[in-house]
């Protein structure tokens, strides 16, 4: 009984809290991206997290992005031109793909959620198991995004009033 209620008590803890710079501390801070590059801020938003609050995995131009976790953001500073933001899971039947055009100067901002996709295939094995995953999976191919997380664009006035509870990842 006694373990049962530590287990229920770690679970429960809601762990948002993150230590960083918020968004004006940061841009004072390090201030605007260096000639002929622009900014990417990728958010991910204030939710319920618990013990297992993992980052997201994810990939610019290659480069593994680290530390999104719930409640915080994380920003590049990239050159002009063309770039691809992809995600990838071992074991995941998918992978998420968005081009991103920045341009000098430019600051663009990404609300990154976990995708349709994978929310119905986490939701279906989670009640039937294998034989979930494996339906779920051929139901859920002809998504629109086949990978494990969402790139949503935002504008700059919504950003800014959802970043002024996020953190910086660490």
């Amino acid at each position: 009984m006694v373990v049962l209620a530590a287990a229920a008590l770690l679970c429960g803890c809601e762990t948002t809290q993150r230590n960083g710079l918020d968004y004006a501390a940061m841009t004072q801070k390090v201030g605007p991206p260096k000639a002929g590059h622009g900014r990417i801020v990728m958010l991910r938003e204030k939710d319920f997290a618990n013990i297992a609050d993992r980052a997201f995995e994810f990939q610019l131009d290659g480069t593994p992005i680290q530390g999104l976790k719930t409640g915080t953001y994380v920003y590049v500073d990239r050159p002009a031109g063309q770039h691809q933001l992809t995600a990838s899971e071992a074991g995941f039947p998918g992978v998420t793909e968005r081009a991103v055009a920045i341009q000098a100067g430019q600051t663009q901002f990404y609300l990154v959620r976990m995708s349709e996709r994978k929310s119905a295939i986490l939701a279906s094995s989670a009640n039937t198991g294998l034989l979930g995953l494996a339906l779920s999976t051929a139901i859920t191919s002809g998504y629109k995004n086949s990978g494990p997380l969402d790139f949503l664009p935002l504008e700059e006035g919504a950003a800014r009033t959802m970043i002024a509870e996020l953190r910086l990842a660490e």
